[in-house]
């Protein structure tokens, strides 16, 4: 592979990592860049909602002028059919990759595509109507087209659920079919053995990991879309009788398909216990990093300068409406004060903000929780907050990104931004249902003064 073959697969790598659009990820080791993992969200509104999509892009010598080979690796182990383009054994048919022979001018592959436009191709895939994606069923309008459409949509919906959400969560955490953890899901550090410091012995060689990079990506994602599953889960429990069969599409079969049964109650009973586990986790860090720091890690310490290092700075820019304090003096846990700014729907409100800090930052990012309840479009019942830092890597643009979130006035619609369902329908309904919005926002900022803030 030419020298600038490898430097176009560089840019278009960087081009979606640095990029605002949250529906897609990309990422590959350094010593290869020819391979390279990809990730699609599920649209909003569609049977996909917020499921994790994960594919291979390899690309080969003669790209740009011949595509990469794509794969769908969210198959559940070869048996389930996504789409009827996105088959069981993870071929992805699409007439850009040259694995389907498009009808109309431009839809074959050209050296002025690239990975980003494969992959909106990809989720354009994931519609509504994804019946109609198979040949021949195009043109499929009559009302029994339309009751095997809704059909497949309601298999597909139930198995977002349990193959692309539940099974890469389950899987991130350690979590097996009973619900308890693996004995051997904690990584090396998890048992406080860890140390940045040197030693005399000679350590033994590590084995080398598999390359796993959206996983806390998914953790971040699944406490914002929560809310949504178990909306979807309470909305379709009802339309389907526990354990009875999927519906067959007459283009599925000879193993290519997607064979199931409903079990909502059992999908609903493993959200709340990936949650579960994922709010443990995040406790646990607090006890790493004060371990860290009573080793006097050289992490603990890096941390602690940020800390000191944002007093400075709001003191610099006079921002008297945040404060920043250490739990317990623990450079891992960061708690904000943050007084609603005057003139503003949250005028004279008080709002308390713990920010938890991973020993593995910048590798795992911050999780933050709102902990006094706030009506807001950014942030969930249980406090959970959608924010987007640019700096991921600083610990001082995070909390830049929180007030700056909190702040958010007349904000741009963006249906993967939705962490608060009901809120988010107001804010983006009708004049009237934005009212009712900003009355409850401010209502929210009111009571949590008269509260004290706590």
């Amino acid at each position: 592979m030419s020298n600038q073959t490898i430097l176009r697969i560089n840019r278009e790598v960087a081009a979606i990592q640095q990029g605002s659009d949250l529906s897609i990820a990309v990422a590959c080791q350094e010593e290869d860049v020819r391979h390279v993992k990809a990730l699609i969200i599920g649209p909003h509104a569609t049977p996909y909602e917020y499921g994790f999509f994960e594919f291979t892009v390899n690309f080969g010598a003669e790209y740009p002028s011949k595509p990469p080979k794509v794969e769908a690796r969210t198959t559940n182990k070869g048996r389930t059919r996504f789409n009827p383009n996105i088959y069981a054994g993870g071929k992805v048919c699409l007439s850009i990759l040259g694995t389907w022979h498009g009808e109309r001018p431009g839809e074959e592959w050209s050296s002025a595509q690239g990975l980003e436009s494969i992959l909106w191709s990809i989720q354009s895939l994931m519609s509504n109507n994804p019946y109609e994606n198979e040949p021949g069923y195009e043109n499929a309008k009559s009302a029994e087209d339309k009751k095997m459409n809704e059909l497949y949509c309601a298999k597909i919906r139930h198995e977002t659920i349990r193959v692309a959400v539940l099974q890469k969560l389950e899987d991130a955490l350690g979590i097996q079919s009973d619900g308890s953890i693996a004995a051997n899901s904690s990584p090396k550090w998890a048992s406080g053995d860890e140390d940045d410091e040197p030693r005399d012995e000679k350590p033994e060689p590590e084995p080398k990991l598999k390359f796993e990079p959206f996983r806390d990506l998914y953790k971040r994602r699944f406490l914002w879309y929560y809310e949504t599953y178990m909306s979807t889960i309470e909305e379709h429990t009802p339309k389907h009788k526990d354990s009875s069969d999927f519906t067959k599409m007459p283009f599925e079969g000879g193993g290519n398909s997607m064979d199931g049964k409903f079990r909502y109650g059992d999908l609903g009973r493993r959200l709340v216990r990936v949650k579960q586990v994922i709010t443990e986790e995040t406790n646990k860090w607090a006890v790493e990093g004060l371990a860290l720091k009573t080793r006097e890690s050289s992490k603990a310490a890096g941390v602690q300068r940020q800390f000191e290092q944002i007093g400075d700075y709001l003191r610099q820019k006079q921002c008297h409406n945040l404060s920043v304090e250490l739990e317990e003096n623990n450079p891992y846990v960061w708690l904000m004060t943050y007084f609603g700014k005057p003139m503003t729907h949250l005028d004279g409100g008080i709002f308390k903000i713990r920010m938890s800090i991973s020993p593995r930052f910048p590798d795992q990012q911050p999780r933050i929780k709102v902990e006094t309840p706030i009506y807001h479009h950014r942030v969930s019942k249980d406090g959970v907050m959608c924010y987007f830092p640019k700096k991921p890597e600083e610990i001082r643009n995070h909390v830049e990104s929180i007030v700056e979130a909190l702040e958010e006035d007349s904000p741009p619609y963006d249906p993967r931004t939705i962490v608060r369902p009901e809120a988010s329908k107001l804010l983006w309904g009708s004049d009237s249902d934005k009212k009712r919005y900003y009355r409850q926002l401010r209502r929210s900022a009111q009571q949590s003064c008269e509260e004290g803030g706590m």
